[in-house]
């Protein structure tokens, strides 16, 4: 059957089998290594953090505590451009990318280490919170590798949509979900819009060359709606 015919899950599917393992694991390992990195440069920044400035968006957006599951759903979502990608050397350059909008934003914490102000109001309603702050520590904030994390993702992934011809509900998914990730940076108050908007500008810097440098794909390697 002609890959334009068979149903979008069997289109998906001939996507995420191929190098499976070598996708689990460097998924698995290139997490484990930026986490690594990051409680690093948290706990031994080069200067004291800087207070991040509140603006009159952040104070409109209250606090908001379903905003926690998307802002924890970033590490499936993170995963999924991977996942879908057909062959070993894209996904070495894409690692190579993706290690490269990392490595900036680490630079970033180190060189100029910021904070984020105590907005969290009243009690955490379940001990998810808890974990977050103590992990997060209100630092290493602008610009925000969740945002720049998710948007780098969210391009990368309306592209391999596009290329494997899915019905547009599948990109409107990727963009909602997007937006909540973006939206509850904010809502749960581990960042201010400045972070936002500094991991925004730090993935287009990366994400659109990324795309743009991409190796063209042969004919038959393309589906076509």
């Amino acid at each position: 059957m002609h890959a334009a015919a068979a149903d979008p899950w069997s289109r998906v599917g001939s996507r995420l089998f191929p190098w499976f393992w070598l996708k689990g694991i460097g998924t698995t390992a290139f997490m484990w290594l930026f986490f690594v990195g990051y409680f690093h440069v948290l706990r031994h920044p080069a200067h004291p953090a800087v207070q991040m400035p509140l603006t009159a968006i952040d104070r409109w957006i209250g606090f908001q505590a379903w905003a926690f599951w998307p802002y924890v759903s970033l590490w499936v979502y993170v995963a999924l451009p991977p996942a879908l990608l057909p062959t070993a050397r894209e996904l070495i350059r894409y690692g190579w990318w993706v290690g490269g909008l990392c490595v900036a934003g680490l630079v970033c914490f180190h060189l100029w280490p910021t904070a984020v102000p105590q907005q969290f109001v009243g009690a955490a309603p379940h001990a998810g919170f808890e974990l977050l702050r103590g992990v997060d520590a209100a630092g290493n904030a602008c610009p925000s590798l969740h945002v720049a994390a998710a948007t780098f993702s969210a391009l990368w992934l309306d592209r391999l949509l596009r290329e494997l011809a899915l019905p547009r509900g599948w990109r409107a998914a990727n963009a909602l979900w997007f937006v909540l990730i973006v939206w509850s940076t904010l809502a749960i108050k581990q960042h201010v819009w400045w972070d936002v908007v500094a991991g925004l500008l730090l993935a287009l810097a990366v994400a659109v060359p990324s795309l743009r440098w991409v190796s063209p794909r042969r004919r038959g390697d393309i589906i076509s709606p």
